[in-house]
């Protein structure tokens, strides 16, 4: 089953990414990605859809 979940940036908390993601045995994502506030790439966490 999947089911999608937001990505937000660690530095200005901003939800910019919406993924599928497998939920039987996953981990929570971190994937590197580019926010447009900050302008470069940084780290996304996984966060659920509130």
């Amino acid at each position: 089953m999947r089911e999608y979940v937001w990505l937000e940036c660690t530095g200005c908390g901003d939800r910019n990414y919406r993924v599928q993601k497998e939920t039987r045995g996953a981990d929570r994502l971190d994937l590197k990605k580019y926010c447009r506030r900050e302008r470069k790439h940084t780290p996304h966490k996984e966060s659920r859809k509130k």
